[in-house]
């Protein structure tokens, strides 16, 4: 049984604006569904782009060592991790639609916390609450992707994934302008809040209030005692992407720094170029699909990601690693909208609860990748530790070439 009962929902939130079949529905608002989907995407990739835009004021305001810091960063995926277990069954038991549209708004409401932080266990339970509804919240949205994607005939899941990317730049772009304001976080946590809180306003009648034949027949459903091999495949999947995506985000800045020996500001230019060919990657990644079938862009991609890796390590020089940097970013921008949207129509298993599953063990590879580059590379050298990683892109085709769920 969920901690929370949100039976209530249903009884408040305003019906969707049509009633009608979907498939009767003109192509017009289809594509504002579509709309809605995606700016709910853009919604959770711009709360978390603009706590992570504050973080350096919140660690001045605070007086944080980096190692203080790094212990209280970990309470945001504690958070993720602790409402993992039970989130994919509140979702299918209560609706995608109820959960995503409270789930974004409390999303948000969270991301304000740490600004009102004034001591380290502020910021510990405001980061605890923001990764807890953040879980819930990418479950059921991520749901809500993959009911849309099936009232097109074309791929399109990417183009969600795209959306949060494309929220990251302008998270930041925001965070830069608050600080060109002279805006303290809690400012600009409540401007962004505003933000997010009109996207929901201006689009939740169009999210969709719907349940997929499996949730409406196994919403007890648990993973736990008839776990699909399958889904645990493609978690496998997701972990080899994801993990090499933190690794991305967390070592890419350092490599350039350390091994490229990058000059001035060009320190930033790996993960930049990293960051634009993963969210315009995304974009494409629906194109490729459609084109080529799911099977090939994901083989391809793990071949991509290990070659980027391989090419950064064999030639540690500007503009080599810098192309190298961007190709793992097209590689890994593929993974896990593909991966998100194969589990989601499970035919054994409930959209929500399949997309837990995936999510929960690829969430690890985010989390076990980057201190794993850190140990390897304290080990023997930085090089040899994204070599080893590199790895990971040779998994990715060699299981996807080996699952029977890719025709």
């Amino acid at each position: 049984m969920p901690i929370f009962d949100y039976s209530f929902l249903n009884k408040i939130l305003p019906k969707a604006k049509i009633k009608k079949s979907f498939r009767n529905a003109k192509q017009s608002y289809l594509n504002r569904v579509r709309l809605a989907t995606s700016l709910f995407f853009f919604g959770m990739g711009f709360c978390f782009a603009t706590w992570a835009s504050r973080i350096p004021d919140i660690k001045s305001t605070l007086h944080l060592s980096e190692a203080a810091l790094g212990t209280l960063l970990f309470a945001l995926p504690f958070g993720q991790l602790i409402a993992m277990p039970f989130s994919g069954k509140v979702v299918a038991q209560y609706g995608s639609r109820n959960i995503a549209i409270l789930g974004l708004f409390l999303y948000a409401i969270c991301m304000i916390l740490p600004g009102l932080a004034t001591a380290d266990w502020h910021l510990a339970i405001g980061l605890f609450l923001f990764g807890f509804f953040g879980n819930f919240c990418n479950i059921a949205v991520n749901t809500q992707g993959v009911y849309t994607q099936q009232l097109f005939t074309k791929p399109i899941m990417g183009s969600f994934h795209g959306s949060w990317s494309l929220a990251g730049f302008c998270g930041a772009l925001l965070g830069l302008l608050m600080l060109a304001f002279k805006l303290s976080p809690l400012q600009h946590f409540v401007v962004a809040f505003t933000i997010v809180s009109l996207i929901i306003v201006f689009n939740y009648k169009y999210i969709i209030k719907s349940k997929s034949k499996q949730e409406e027949a196994k919403t007890k459903y648990s993973f736990f005692k008839n776990p699909d091999k399958t889904l645990l495949w493609l978690g496998v999947v997701c972990f080899c992407g994801m993990a090499s995506e933190g690794i991305m985000f967390d070592w890419s800045g350092v490599y350039f720094k350390e091994i490229i020996k990058a000059p001035g500001a060009l320190v930033v230019l790996g993960y930049t170029t990293f960051m634009i060919t993963m969210a315009s990657g995304r974009f494409f990644s629906d194109i490729l699909v459609g084109k080529y079938g799911a099977k090939r862009v994901l083989m391809a991609s793990g071949i991509v990601i290990s070659f980027g890796f391989y090419m950064a390590v064999l030639l540690p020089f500007l503009i080599p690693c810098t192309i190298a940097f961007m190709l793992i970013g097209f590689g890994v921008s593929n993974v896990v909208p593909i991966i998100f949207n194969v589990a989601g129509n499970n035919e054994k298993v409930p959209t929500s609860i399949a997309l837990t599953t995936v999510s929960s063990i690829s969430f690890l590879g985010f989390l076990i990748g980057p201190p794993l580059i850190g140990y390897i590379a304290e080990l023997t050298s930085l090089k040899y530790s994204f070599a080893i990683i590199g790895i990971f892109g040779l998994f990715i085709s060699i299981l996807v070439s080996k699952l029977s769920i890719f025709k």
